[in-house]
């Protein structure tokens, strides 16, 4: 199997360059709204930033207040990023961080049509982030840490509380598993591209959590419908994992599975203590 971060990179990297020549698909709004976007919220972002390939909605549940720095991990077109700066006003930040060169050209373009100057972004994996450590009051995410190989996500949540600032808080939206994951789910590309087949138990998670030091963690099924994965445009395409993601028969069998039978939409909060 080719490398986990390689397939990544140019899923998500054909996924940015395909939104640069089409428009936002009925789906992609769909799945937008449904996650917890509301019309106001898209109706108030450049033309090409909503992907439908959130989760959730985290920047709704942050309390971000105004002069906050925030960053948003594995950023994509921007969404949550232009979310958050309107949020945080001239006075703070919002950064995004992502691996993909394709995604962080997107969201400066999206960001320039925004006019939003304190919205930056960083191409960087999000398991090292050129970032000083204590120096981000909030750290969200969408429907990415999943994407991550299971070997390294303690470390993404290490990272996290480096970055955060005594008493920083987070606030994730992500694909979290109902049960053990059957081997013919794991092993499925396009379903690990579709951030089900890479999502860690509950249980996993909140250790994840405990292990780098947080508390008051907290973690939500929302109930989301994540069938609604199948609409979208972008990720059911064969391009999108390549010749790797299986055979016809695999992909035939993916289409059929009940994706909230293997996993939910979870919103997960917790805060670094103060001292």
């Amino acid at each position: 199997m080719a490398d986990i971060y390689q397939l990544v990179q140019a899923c998500y990297g054909n996924i940015a360059k395909k939104i640069v020549t089409n428009q936002e698909q009925d789906g992609e709004k769909k799945i937008a709204m449904a996650f917890g976007y509301s019309g106001d919220d898209l109706l108030s972002l450049p033309e090409k930033t909503n992907l439908g390939l959130s989760c959730g909605n985290p920047v709704a549940y942050a309390n971000v207040k105004e002069g906050e720095t925030v960053v948003d991990l594995g950023s994509g077109g921007g969404i949550d990023v232009f979310l958050a700066a309107r949020k945080v006003g001239p006075a703070g930040k919002a950064i995004g961080i992502d691996m993909t060169k394709n995604m962080i050209d997107l969201a400066i373009e999206n960001a320039k049509a925004a006019g939003l100057s304190n919205a930056t972004f960083i191409e960087a994996s999000i398991t090292s982030i050129p970032l000083p450590s204590s120096s981000v009051d909030c750290i969200i995410s969408n429907c990415v840490i999943n994407l991550v190989p299971a070997k390294d996500k303690g470390s993404v949540f290490h990272e996290i509380a480096r970055l955060l600032k005594p008493g920083g808080r987070l606030a994730i939206s992500d694909i979290l598993a109902r049960k053990p994951l059957p081997k013919n789910i794991v092993e499925d590309m396009a379903l690990y591209m579709g951030c089900i087949a890479g999502a860690s138990q509950v249980a996993e998670y909140e250790e994840y959590l405990r292990q780098a030091g947080f508390q008051d963690i907290l973690l939500v099924d929302t109930k989301s419908n994540l069938n609604l994965y199948k609409e979208s445009s972008y990720l059911q395409q064969s391009t999108c994992c390549g010749p790797s993601s299986g055979s016809k028969e695999q992909k035939a069998d993916s289409a059929n599975i009940d994706y909230n039978e293997c996993a939910g939409s979870f919103q997960i909060y917790a805060v670094k203590p103060a001292v």
